[in-house]
């Protein structure tokens, strides 16, 4: 898990090939006023969902992990806390290939709090609970990108 301004998100190009991609659409684009739904940018190995999310509490969000894609989360509108627990500490769930996603039962170990102009990366290692947040809607950015 990584957590940064986005003013940074260019230090991380050297984590995966497509992560300079992301930040030259970042840069290029208004991310607040995209519609809501999802862009593909380079097919199936980078899209980009611009959702506004409910907000939930800590026991009504539900950590979850992805085993093809790293996600990189932005939100727009309001601070969103977010609950992390590394996969590696997780009871073996049953995963969804065809959405590539993991849910688990519990409370994350820890939570840390995402404001606008700052992301957080969460990796296939990553257990990750968001959408934590008083706010009833959370207006937000989630790139997908092949792992």
């Amino acid at each position: 898990m990584i957590i940064d301004s986005l003013d940074n998100l260019d230090k991380y190009v050297a984590l995966n090939p497509l992560f300079a991609t992301v930040a030259d659409y970042v840069k290029n684009t208004d991310l607040a006023k995209q519609p809501e739904g999802k862009q593909l940018i380079k097919g199936d190995e980078l899209f980009v969902n611009f959702s506004l999310a409910t907000g939930k509490t800590k026991e009504q969000a539900r950590l979850e992990s992805h085993d093809e894609m790293i996600d990189i989360q932005i939100p727009l509108s309001c601070p969103e806390t977010m609950g992390y627990t590394p996969r590696c500490d997780l009871q073996p769930q049953p995963y969804n290939a065809e959405k590539d996603i993991t849910f688990y039962d519990g409370e994350a170990q820890q939570y840390v709090t995402v404001y606008p102009g700052m992301f957080a990366i969460f990796f296939p290692q990553d257990g990750h609970a968001p959408c934590i947040s008083q706010e009833e809607k959370i207006q937000k950015v989630i790139f997908k990108v092949k792992a």
